[in-house]
């Protein structure tokens, strides 16, 4: 009985001991595959959105500024520090989005010892720029609301990607030449149906003044109460502006943004007796599992809900 007890316990040690050598070599084999992979750095979400769609399986993501937060004025995080410094590839938007304000994102890419053009990249890079109106020498940055624009979004992130980790080239350019398929078949629909819609019936009427590349792309004139998040918001000579110009037109709905209060476009709508249609997304993805939370689904929500408002 002794003898059987011994070598119980012999094969108990022996089950746990391999137990414990497979997990620790799944730990590492998990690691390895962790390592191997890209490590990228987004600003914000919707391009950590395009990162995904060009990098697949190959990139590990990080995204600075959280859905839902706007980016203009951020304060980073110890774990952004971290993330940027560790990182292999730092996109940012430019067009003052990130630089702007307080310059948030220049203080932490010299904290996190990374260097622009060589770790840090815009993605906007080759894009028409539009300025803005309070500012003729500033930027508008929000050039991802033009579909076109998103596009050189991802073809930028794929030639850094591809230049960076040569290796896995092809499999970035097939995604990329997938995801810029779908993208260019949803610009040019929405460019089609705008253009059906009665010129005096065709006015883009939001809180922010986001849509100038929007705008120019669907052929949608644009007013809004102010022109930055960062500016002040609704004052009286601001609402004048914008009633005035809802007034001289036959613009049917108001949209309000998901990143703003709804609190001044709900003044412009009493004073117009128009409905707010819908919210629109300018800054930020929506949560993820919802309605916009992808690049895609955030710019086919802006042109559906947009036109039907408008129609």
């Amino acid at each position: 009985m002794k003898k059987n007890l011994i070598a119980l316990v012999s094969v108990i040690a022996m089950i746990s001991g391999m137990a414990v050598f497979l997990n620790q070599r799944q730990n590492v084999e998990a690691e390895t595959t962790t390592s191997e992979k890209l490590r990228v750095v987004s600003t914000n979400s919707i391009i950590d959105d395009m990162v995904q769609n060009v990098g697949g399986k190959h990139v590990a993501n990080y995204s600075i500024v959280q859905r839902g937060t706007d980016p203009h004025e951020y304060e980073p995080r110890p774990t952004d520090i971290a993330a940027t410094a560790e990182a292999d590839v730092v996109f940012y938007n430019g067009l003052n989005l990130e630089t702007g304000g307080n310059g948030w994102f220049k203080k932490l890419v010299q904290s996190s010892k990374k260097e622009f053009n060589r770790d840090v990249f815009a993605v906007s890079k080759g894009v028409k720029v539009k300025y803005l109106t309070t500012n003729v020498n500033e930027p508008d940055p929000h050039a991802w609301l033009d579909l076109a624009n998103g596009i050189k979004y991802v073809e930028n992130i794929n030639r850094t990607l591809q230049s960076k980790d040569p290796q896995h080239a092809a499999a970035y350019q097939k995604n990329t030449d997938r995801y810029v398929a779908q993208l260019t078949k949803l610009h040019t629909q929405a460019q089609t149906k705008f253009s059906q819609i009665p010129a005096e019936q065709r006015l883009l009427v939001t809180s922010e003044g986001a849509f100038k590349y929007f705008s120019a792309a669907y052929d949608i004139p644009a007013a809004y109460i102010w022109e930055l998040n960062t500016e002040a918001q609704g004052t009286p000579a601001q609402m004048r502006a914008v009633l005035k110009k809802v007034n001289c037109s036959k613009v049917k709905s108001l949209f309000v943004e998901s990143s703003v209060s709804p609190k001044s476009m709900n003044k412009v709508a009493q004073e117009t007796s128009l409905p707010v249609a819908s919210t629109v997304f300018t800054d930020s993805l929506a949560n993820e599992g919802e309605p916009g939370d992808t690049y895609y689904t955030m710019m086919k929500w802006n042109l559906d809900k947009i036109y039907d408002g408008l129609k």
